[in-house]
């Protein structure tokens, strides 16, 4: 089974501040990325078979995607797509209370936080109370745990060992670091391999190819890769351009005489089921 479990769902025009287009523009990202539709997003994820759905509220960097948003758009279609709630701990008070509702009123299924988006640590007192919920009915937390973009995002909250001692804490909660913790892969690597049930999703690497080669065989070479998750980025790019970049990365290898990387790494990222690894069937 394809299973893309990264993809981003917004209103551009009431979700997102002028910052968020601004902070695109200067990373020299294309504003009109940040443009979702039902339609788009279905598009997009035509190479998976299911996808996770999410939006993002960190109203530290402008992001305010309200989960009712989410919630119409997986209605449309239930037997694909999986909503994972947000909570933001600078403006739902308490945070725990909004994953709660999300879980009650819309039936979704997992919980999707950005701690370096939303200025806080990401084990953060305000954001504890989520993680015993999640471990207690069995919600998977997705981290973007990793750099980005956004100008009022603190990278000191952005490195994937970060989320140790939460592992530690609730050793039944199933986590996923986004980005593979990009550019922190070897401190993310060590984590996942340590962690039994902590996993890391590929998305948003392709576009740096020698950076993506050595993620993938430094994974290989751990044994990690058995806990790498196909994810796309949507609405920064497809699923289908998301696989045919694992399938390519052996080209990539033999044009500048690197060793190639096993086809388990890849296929293995490609075919996984991931909502199996994550309690999701």
């Amino acid at each position: 089974m394809i299973v893309d479990v990264h993809t981003h769902f917004w209103k551009k025009d009431l979700d997102l501040g002028p910052e968020v287009e601004r902070d695109m523009r200067r990373a020299g990202g294309a504003p009109g990325m940040l443009e979702i539709t039902p339609e788009s997003h279905r598009a997009a994820i035509a190479g998976a078979e299911r996808a996770v759905v999410f939006g993002l509220r960190a109203s530290n960097c402008g992001l305010n995607v309200k989960n009712d948003h989410v919630a119409e758009y997986v209605a449309t279609d239930p037997k694909r797509l999986i909503g994972f709630a947000c909570a933001d701990p600078l403006v739902d008070d308490p945070a725990a209370d909004e994953i709660k509702r999300c879980v009650d009123e819309f039936g979704m299924r997992g919980v999707k936080l950005g701690p370096t988006y939303q200025g806080v640590h990401p084990d953060d007192e305000r954001l504890r109370p989520i993680y015993a919920y999640a471990e207690k009915k069995k919600l998977p937390v997705l981290f973007h745990q990793g750099t980005t973009f956004a100008y009022r995002a603190p990278l000191k909250f952005a490195n994937p060992v970060q989320l140790e001692d939460i592992a530690y804490r609730h050793p039944e909660l199933k986590m996923i670091v986004a980005h593979m913790g990009h550019p922190w892969i070897g401190e993310c690597v060590s984590l996942i391999r340590k962690q039994p049930n902590v996993y890391a999703d590929v998305s948003a690497l392709f576009y740096r190819p020698y950076q993506y080669y050595q993620a993938l065989k430094l994974a290989e070479e751990y044994g990690t890769h058995r806990k790498l998750l196909l994810g796309s980025d949507y609405p920064f790019t497809t699923t289908q351009q998301s696989i045919d970049a694992l399938k390519k990365m052996n080209d990539y290898a033999a044009q500048y005489n690197l060793p190639p990387i096993a086809r388990e790494v890849t296929d293995g990222i490609i075919y996984r089921d991931s909502l199996a690894e994550l309690g999701l069937t």
